[in-house]
């Protein structure tokens, strides 16, 4: 048997999402034990990742929550890429050295032109985590071991969190969803995080106050009361985790209203703090979108 914390961190669930899972169509079923607490059996485990896919997918939790085991399986054989789409994909695994080679030469349309190829086969979420995300992380590498240099990243970042600016704007347009405010705390000053996240949450209906990096959290809770923000998410990296960031996300939620719920995510975003939803990947919380957003 899981706590509902334990059940969350094993399927990628945030806990406010399964309560409403729960609530709204009947699952996932808890246990009560005799002094009160609800505990969950580890067998549904495997189903809420199931669940998890079809929505990552593009289908509402009211079709694939309630349905059966069998319906659930037949689904997600049903969606799975027809062999054309999977040979597509392979068309991208040059992708990579290509854009490191674009970035070398400090190419900023090639950069685009490719990564904008992208955008207009795969969905948003595919596109930011098989595209975006594995160029991010190879220019930091190159510059960790010396094959790139300091201006070399801060060329693609600014020229990726261009192009996601753009391409936020027409969803931007259309949200009529709830507002989520984005930073990070004093002393993170990295922002494509921020960027990629801003998508997922618009492409989901949101609507998305972007703030930049490092704003002091008393202001972020004040902006959050005046605007009756649904939310705040901090974008946390690897190079700002640690206890001090899980302090100051403490000394956040302390001050930000109760119906406010506090995002943290990035891969640097520490679990475990209370009154804090981590997402450290960008599936969890386009889950937690189509939750709140509308789009279920």
């Amino acid at each position: 048997m899981l706590t509902i914390g334990a059940l969350a961190r094993a399927t990628a669930i945030p806990v406010e999402t399964l309560r409403t899972w729960e609530r709204r169509y009947g699952y996932p079923v808890p246990e009560r034990k005799p002094s009160g607490h609800r505990l969950y059996s580890v067998r549904s485990v495997s189903r809420l990742r199931r669940i998890a896919r079809a929505l990552a997918g593009g289908h509402r939790a009211s079709e694939v929550v309630p349905a059966s085991d069998a319906d659930l399986r037949a689904l997600l054989e049903t969606a799975a890429a027809p062999p054309a789409r999977r040979l597509q994909r392979l068309g991208s695994e040059s992708l990579v050295p290509d854009l490191l080679a674009a970035v070398r030469s400090f190419e900023g349309e090639t950069v685009t032109r490719r990564l904008l190829a992208e955008w207009a086969r795969l969905g948003p979420l595919e596109f930011l985590g098989s595209c975006v995300a594995p160029v991010v992380h190879a220019v930091g590498d190159a510059w960790a071991d010396g094959t790139l240099e300091v201006r070399h990243e801060h060329f693609l970042s600014e020229r990726v969190g261009d192009l996601l600016r753009s391409l936020r704007l027409p969803f931007d347009e259309r949200a009529t969803g709830p507002l989520v405010v984005l930073s990070s705390l004093p002393g993170e000053s990295h922002s494509l995080g921020l960027h990629m996240a801003a998508l997922v949450l618009a492409t989901n209906r949101c609507r998305v106050l972007l703030l930049g990096t490092e704003v002091p959290p008393p202001q972020l809770a004040e902006l959050a009361r005046d605007l009756r923000a649904r939310a705040v998410g901090i974008s946390v990296s690897t190079a700002t985790q640690g206890p001090a960031t899980a302090r100051r996300l403490r000394g956040l939620r302390s001050l930000l209203p109760r119906r406010t719920v506090l995002l943290a995510g990035g891969e640097g975003a520490p679990g475990g703090v209370a009154g804090v939803t981590t997402l450290r990947e960008l599936v969890q919380l386009e889950i937690w979108a189509r939750q709140v957003g509308g789009t279920r």
